[in-house]
């Protein structure tokens, strides 16, 4: 796994990293989006575009940010590799980790 999506994009889900993505391994769930490890080419283009710094480098991820690194995955258990976020679209659920995280009101922002 390259880079991993945090916390910050929970109910967010702005979707510049998925412009910008060049091989389309950027995912959406309900709530949050998730970078498949699998499928993700380590080219950095996400990172600086994501306007609530929700993407960081997987080796950098502070102690905080580890559950996400393990939802970032457990998101493609079922999944495995589709071979594009496109023609799969949004998905109707969310890691566990994340489904269970408090709703934010984004209105209130």
């Amino acid at each position: 796994m390259t880079y991993v999506i945090g916390e910050p994009c929970i109910d967010i889900r702005d979707k510049a990293c998925v412009d910008e993505c060049p091989v389309d391994c950027i995912y959406e769930g309900e709530r949050m989006l998730y970078i498949h490890p699998d499928e993700c080419v380590d080219c950095a283009a996400c990172e600086p575009v994501c306007p609530v710094e929700a993407i960081v480098y997987v080796d950098e991820a502070s102690e905080d940010w580890q559950p996400y690194v393990t939802a970032n995955a457990d998101f493609f258990a079922d999944l495995g590799s589709p071979g594009g976020a496109r023609i799969l679209g949004r998905q109707p659920f969310d890691a566990p980790f994340v489904a269970q995280q408090p709703r934010r009101d984004t209105a209130a922002g």
